[in-house]
């Protein structure tokens, strides 16, 4: 009698995990990644438009930073608690309150009077943000079985990896021709469509079950060093460059406040009966060097697509908008490189991708650092932008899938909040120090190259009489010696700005390099198999 209960049991686990949904998983999977896609382009397209939103509400360029700050302070708390909201009130339904407080946030967003009630809304815009790219991500998990995931994941790749790059280009576009209020408004429509379409299409598992009684069964002790933690990171990193790092009272205290909530939040996970965050799927070798993988490819991304225009914009005199438009180029390439990815998945091992994605990274940095200079023409900046980002494919897809070997189903809410969550926190973190370490290498390289401007030096002589010849004629020649070392001056800080990025490419080529024999530690899968692995 046992046995036949065992065995009835045992069938019916296996028809549960058999389970597929009964819409077309690519429907399902087009309409979560609309959703994702509206949530992701939020992190970056406000960034072109914060003077005009400062100049609006008369705050100072400093206070309207906290309008990114704010945003990914919430984000990033709330994604690594989708699953336990998810077991609240079920996957579907959570996904569906993400959106739509996602879309009632923009429009209070857009109609804001003053700056602090901007900071707000932000923040409730944060907040249903944060659920809806992981719960994205575990429903197409679970929409599609094992060997098709690549192909899946390779449209969310697109989301994840096309919206930050052309949010700036579309923010300064909208702004320019409309107002900031449109950068906001323009996610309504989109809101409500997906909302339609999810309520239709999607369905929740059998196996991912929702309990009221989890509402009461939160770990509040999690929920709370959660806050702390990821609040005083985000604010560090945000704010580092600007207060001088820890020079700043203001940025030691948040730092030491992230390290200690930080170190008490793992230690307190990894014992509570029901931990906000499961920190054990780091006991699964796969899934640990996945994470790790996922936080510098994360970073990689994040920082590529802040320096560029960022240097074409400080050193090139660019537009915002034309700036943004030199990502296009790597947007285009991606439009092609995905799908060829989410093939190559289903055909070769995923370590191999992902370490053949890292070599092609570390040359595709070398490169830009030996090639990008204050000559470059916008032609040549969008070649360099397709260089650096080809093999993002390759490494995001095989990466998240490789995520998900050996996990039960019922952990995919889990899994997906974490990959995200360290792929969010990688890109703040590679963000900050890319941009601290141009700062600092700059200070170099300046310090270096003045020693080269007395007017004892043979070729700083030869210039300044160069310049003078003309300028004595124009300005006098009372202001001509000025205003030759001047113009000198300003041409060492520009030639010293530049050295500091080929400095900061060469390192991000070192640190892809690393991750080459870091990949060969997963299993090796079988093609085509999913979660399959081969005993080695």
């Amino acid at each position: 009698m046992a046995s036949t209960t065992t065995a009835d049991a045992s069938a019916a686990n296996a028809a549960m995990y058999a389970w597929k949904p009964k819409t077309n998983p690519w429907l399902i999977a087009a309409t979560v990644a609309l959703a994702a896609f509206m949530e992701v382009l939020d992190t970056s397209i406000a960034n072109v438009a914060l003077p005009h939103i400062a100049g609006s509400l008369g705050a100072s360029a400093d206070q309207s930073t906290w309008v990114l700050t704010s945003y990914l302070v919430a984000n990033a708390i709330v994604l690594p608690m989708g699953a336990w909201a998810a077991s609240v009130i079920g996957r579907k339904n959570f996904f569906m309150l993400c959106i739509v407080i996602f879309t009632v946030s923009s429009f209070l967003c857009g109609i804001a009077p003053t700056l602090a009630f901007l900071l707000l809304f932000r923040v409730f815009q944060g907040v249903g943000g944060g659920g809806l790219q992981p719960m994205a991500q575990a429903i197409m998990a679970d929409s599609f079985e094992p060997s098709k995931r690549g192909l899946a994941f390779a449209l969310y790749g697109l989301v994840a990896v096309l919206a930050p790059s052309i949010g700036p280009t579309l923010g300064g576009w909208i702004t320019d021709n409309y107002s900031w209020h449109w950068i906001f408004y323009i996610n309504i429509p989109v809101g409500i469509f997906a909302l339609f379409l999810t309520n239709r299409l999607v369905e929740d598992p059998p196996y991912q079950k929702a309990d009221r009684k989890n509402l009461y069964r939160i770990d509040y002790i999690g929920v709370s060093l959660l806050v702390v933690a990821m609040g005083a990171l985000q604010i560090t990193l945000d704010k580092g460059e600007e207060k001088n790092w820890f020079g700043s009272h203001f940025i030691v205290a948040f730092a030491t406040a992230f390290i200690i909530s930080f170190i008490a939040l793992i230690i307190w996970e990894f014992h509570v009966e029901r931990p906000l965050i499961d920190l054990r799927l780091f006991k699964f070798k796969n899934f640990a060097v996945c994470a790790f993988l996922m936080l510098l490819t994360g970073g990689l991304l994040n920082a590529t697509t802040v320096l560029q225009p960022q240097f074409l914009q400080q050193q090139l005199g660019y537009t915002a908008t034309v700036a943004g438009l030199s990502l296009s180029g790597g947007g285009l390439a991606l439009l092609v490189a995905m799908p060829m990815a989410g093939q190559a998945v289903s055909r070769f091992p995923a370590r191999n991708l992902i370490a053949l994605g890292f070599v092609i990274f570390a040359v595709g940095y070398f490169y830009t650092a030996r090639h990008i200079s204050l000559l470059i023409s916008f032609g040549f900046a969008s070649k360099l932008r397709v260089v650096q980002i080809i093999a993002i494919p390759f490494v995001f897809i095989s990466v998240t899938t490789a995520a998900y070997f050996g996990m039960p189903p019922e952990k995919n809410n889990q899994v997906s909040g974490l990959i995200n969550f360290v792929r969010n926190i990688g890109g703040s973190i590679l963000i900050s120090l890319t941009n601290a370490l141009v700062t600092e290498r700059a200070q170099w390289h300046q310090s270096v190259l003045s020693k080269n401007t007395t007017l004892a030096g043979s070729v700083y002589q030869q210039q300044i009489d160069s310049l003078r010849n003309t300028l004595d004629v124009t300005a006098g020649k009372a202001n001509g010696l000025h205003l030759a070392q001047g113009q000198l001056y300003q041409q060492l800080q520009a030639q010293t700005q530049a050295l500091a990025y080929v400095d900061v490419y060469y390192v991000l080529a070192f640190a892809a390099a690393l991750m080459v024999p870091l990949a060969f530690l997963l299993d090796r899968n079988r093609p085509g198999g999913g979660g399959t692995v081969m005993m080695e």
